[in-house]
């Protein structure tokens, strides 16, 4: 696994909870990708014409337990970069993968809902533009988990989430993943829900820069 240094240590004196930060990574903030990097792997993923400079538009935490939390961090380029930490200081971080929207479906009825989350979101693989992904963990039912966003003009939202991830291994050895997730909102007393589809692929250090 790989190592990611700490580079900064995080103040948290602060009363009121503001929007995670780490790596560098902040509400507001920008970065930029190794472009080589970029033209390197893209040719063999979904994604396509990742912009090389990104700005940060909002912040989402979500806690797997007491120690354990992802943080996610919204760009204006449709997607997010998400990191896995085992704390909250830098050196805490397991992994860092960038995410990038695919398709999002609305789901119109409870019915619809709840056959999703008994047989929509957990298979053994999942075909996606002729790519076949493989589930990659061995639960039978979706992950559940809720996100807490900052997002840029000051609001702060929730949102419930239903999840299984798939990967393939790319022909030069690179892995790609998908993350398949039911959504569910509550506005103004009402559910919302969704199906959303996103591919990501991992990064390292030398993968991007942080430049705000």
């Amino acid at each position: 696994m790989f190592s990611w240094l700490k580079n900064k240590v995080t103040d948290s004196q602060t009363s009121e909870p503001t929007a995670p930060e780490v790596l560098g990574f902040r509400l507001g903030g920008a970065f930029e990708f190794d472009t080589l990097k970029l033209k390197l792997i893209e040719p063999e993923l979904i994604i396509e014409g990742v912009s090389p400079t990104q700005l940060i538009q909002a912040v989402g935490e979500v806690k797997l337990d007491e120690q354990t939390r992802l943080l996610r961090f919204y760009t204006d380029d449709d997607g997010y970069v998400q990191v896995l930490q085992e704390g909250t200081q830098d050196a805490d971080v397991r992994e860092v993968k960038m995410f990038y929207y695919y398709d999002t479906s609305p789901i119109d009825t409870e019915n619809q809902w709840q056959t999703l989350l008994e047989s929509g979101i957990v298979k053994t693989d999942w075909s996606l533009e002729g790519q076949q992904f493989q589930k990659a963990w061995d639960n039978i039912v979706p992950i559940a988990m809720t996100e807490k966003t900052w997002h840029k003009d000051g609001t702060v939202t929730e949102t419930d989430q239903f999840v299984m991830v798939y990967e393939r291994e790319t022909e030069s050895g690179y892995f790609e993943g998908l993350m398949v997730a039911g959504e569910e909102v509550i506005n103004q007393y009402n559910a919302e829900h969704c199906l959303v589809l996103s591919t990501y692929f991992e990064l390292t250090p030398t993968d991007f820069k942080i430049i705000g």
